[in-house]
């Protein structure tokens, strides 16, 4: 039996209509060699590339924007085919269009036939912003663990750099599920005159004390791999073990006991009738959780995965910009909300979402909370297309 693989939304082809088509990522230095970024637990980097990409076309007045922000383990490749997937070496790019490619396009949700629709890579990630694994300057090798330490706030510091390369002034919204929840929360927290609408799924303005717990099992995992060689395993294997294994535990979180039971059941993996009585890979769970494992190794770079996990860790809104009052940082915010959570997600499960939602309307800002039936887990963000569409294209249109 082959491996079993997460249901994906039905992709288009990249000559139909109501696809974005053809992409290809973009890069600008933001921060060039004579020039510092400082970043908010005190380090501090130079140069930083960002890539990103856009979709649809920007208005004479650069007003009809929204910003999209990836999760931890997403990219900037949002919607449509990459053209230069195999130059680039993504060539799992080639199989699938972008993550949200049932959300944006011509015609969706996020209509690129009225909007221009920008996603940046992230720093500290591997997709082309600079990263642990880009050469530093100073030494011709890459960073590794000599990469500073970043933060959601060091994120949207770079997303706001980006906006202003490109002469945006003002976001008609930015959007974005899990991780990239937290940085639309903190994009209207930190630049309140410069958001209109914030989109939060699957986030809240921190994180559970168990979801801190299985950050710090993944980085275990990677940090313990004998082939890590503290952080500079370039020219070597690599610690693909490891990154598997913080991969099949995260993967876990993303989804729920009813939607694995769904899927998968108590089913062996080969129909036997009865236990191998071994240790390899009997059950069907354990046959997707090994896949989803290898194939992360694949395209990601542990490395990155430490920073991007322990910057998710570190997100606490309450704590920076209320003084521990979540609804004393929501005095900040101007931008109309929408907050979204599933009611099977247990790593941002539905009272945190809710808390946010509560703490915006005892600051008495404008919030629109929905809890999503699903039983897809935190992927629910990902993977009800329909459901979190209709949410998407009720809000913007307001």
């Amino acid at each position: 039996m082959a491996p079993e693989k997460k249901e994906e939304p039905r992709a288009s082809p990249p000559d139909t209509p109501n696809s974005v088509g053809w992409t290809e990522g973009q890069t600008i230095c933001l921060v060039p060699a004579d020039s510092t970024l400082v970043l908010e637990l005190g380090g501090s980097i130079s140069p930083v590339t960002v890539e990103y990409e856009t979709y649809g076309s920007l208005s004479p007045r650069k007003d009809n924007v929204v910003f999209i922000a990836h999760a931890l383990s997403g990219d900037a490749h949002v919607a449509g085919w990459d053209r230069r997937a195999t130059e680039t070496g993504r060539t799992w790019r080639q199989k699938k269009p972008g993550w949200w490619d049932a959300i944006v396009g011509p015609g969706k949700a996020i209509d690129t036939n009225q909007l221009f629709v920008i996603c940046p890579n992230v720093l500290g990630g591997c997709y082309g912003t600079t990263g642990p694994s880009s050469v530093d300057p100073a030494t011709d090798k890459p960073y590794g663990l000599r990469f500073p330490m970043v933060t959601v706030g060091d994120w949207v510091n770079l997303h706001m750099r980006l906006l202003d390369a490109l002469g945006i002034e003002r976001l008609q919204a930015v959007v974005g599920g899990s991780l990239g929840g937290q940085q639309a929360l903190e994009m209207a927290l930190a630049h309140p005159d410069r958001v209109e609408r914030a989109v939060v799924l699957a986030a809240s303005a921190r994180l559970s004390v168990q979801g801190l717990a299985f950050n710090a099992v993944g980085r275990y995992c990677i940090l313990h791999d004998p082939n890590f060689a503290g952080g500079d395993y370039y020219d070597g294997e690599g610690p693909g073990a490891g990154l598997a294994g913080a991969r099949m535990l995260a993967h876990i979180t993303y989804l729920s006991d009813e939607g694995m039971h769904e899927k998968f059941g108590r089913r062996l993996q080969d129909d036997a009738n009865g236990r191998q009585g071994g240790f390899g890979i009997e059950f069907a769970v354990e046959s997707y959780l090994d896949y989803q494992g290898r194939a992360f190794v694949e395209r990601f770079d542990a490395n990155s995965y430490l920073y991007i996990t322990r910057a998710m860790d570190y997100y606490d809104a309450a704590a920076a910009w209320g003084g521990g009052s979540l609804t004393e940082a929501c005095r900040r915010i101007r931008a109309k909300m929408l907050i979204v959570s599933f009611d099977s997600d247990w790593l941002y499960p539905p009272e945190v979402c809710k808390e946010l939602a509560l703490a915006l309307t005892q600051a008495n800002r404008p919030v629109t909370y929905a809890n999503v039936p699903s039983h897809y887990g935190h992927d629910s963000f990902l993977v009800e297309t329909e459901k979190v569409g209709r949410l998407l294209r009720g809000f913007l249109a307001r």
